[in-house]
């Protein structure tokens, strides 16, 4: 089902590779006209704007590279300035941009956190507020947020700061989702599994910057450290697809208002994060009925 019967304009944050790549692709071939919203365009990542282009090109879909910076206001503005001016409006935003790290909690610095709590969950405060005045305006939308399965489910050590950020993300995410939907703006969470191939996040995680720390920490845990990808990558079925992360996400934005699930798990590792989510969302959703506000509640708030 869809909304209506014309495309979506569509901005996907972190879409220089990996899930968000692929949530582009996965979007324009639905129909959708799609900006990619990638940094450092015309230098560090001007092979992936390339790529795109081709992409654009060779199936003949409308696809768009922005320049997109989450860590800065001005830059998620300007994206955002940019969409309206060439489509006039704005339907769908998906929250995908994020980093990971890899190491000893302890490890890692205030500062590290911080950095990695500043893309990862500022990052869509900066581009909410520069969308939502718009999705408001027009009195419909949707705001789709890439999630992980670690914020509910199995949680390996040695990825503390970066879980804390999806978690923090996620009741984010939550909250949202009752204060827009009066707008008509919808919320969907889609929540990855440990996918180890596909993506980028492995190869291109932060390490710690107390290296005396890690090191440690390394004498006591490294074989565990070194087979932590692949231990993840042998709970997961040789037929996994990470590309099945953007398809969910092109069949949310295809349902019609109020119909969508808050939340979509695509965990080939079954981690047991769906299992969790569904008693949290019942119980939030049966909370919300107690205090009388069934109206911030959609068919698809809980399960």
């Amino acid at each position: 089902m869809r909304n209506d019967d014309t495309e979506k304009v569509i901005l996907v944050t972190g879409a220089s590779s990996g899930i968000g790549a692929l949530s582009v692709r996965a979007l324009a071939r639905a129909g959708h006209t799609v900006y990619a919203g990638i940094r450092q365009t015309a230098t560090r990542n001007a092979t992936a704007v390339a790529d795109l282009t081709r992409y654009g090109t060779d199936h003949q879909v409308e696809v768009h590279a922005v320049e997109l910076d989450v860590t800065s206001q001005d830059s998620a503005d300007a994206a955002v300035d940019r969409i309206l001016a060439e489509r006039g409006r704005l339907d769908v935003v998906v929250h995908n941009a994020g980093h990971m790290v890899l190491g000893a909690a302890e490890a890692f610095t205030t500062e590290q956190l911080a950095d990695l709590y500043d893309v990862n969950v500022l990052g869509t405060q900066r581009v909410n507020r520069a969308a939502l005045p718009t999705l408001r305006a027009q009195g419909s939308g949707l705001l789709v947020w890439i999630g992980s399965s670690s914020t509910r489910g199995g949680c390996p050590p040695f990825l503390a700061p970066y879980f804390a950020a999806k978690a923090a993300m996620d009741a984010l995410a939550v909250s949202y989702a009752a204060e827009v939907l009066p707008f008509g703006i919808d919320t969907a969470i889609v929540v990855p599994g440990a996918f180890t191939t596909g993506t980028n996040h492995f190869a291109n995680a932060g390490a710690p910057a107390d290296v005396d720390c890690a090191e440690a920490y390394d004498q006591r845990h490294r074989p565990l450290m070194d087979d932590l990808g692949k231990r993840l990558a042998a709970l997961i079925p040789s037929d996994a697809d990470v590309s099945e992360v953007a398809e969910a996400v092109a069949r949310l934005v295809a349902m019609e208002h109020g119909t969508r699930p808050l939340r979509t798990h695509i965990d080939p590792s079954r981690d047991g994060s769906e299992v969790v989510s569904a008693v949290a969302d019942r119980l939030r959703a049966d909370f919300f009925r107690r205090i009388g506000l069934d109206n911030l509640l959609t068919a698809g708030s809980s399960l």
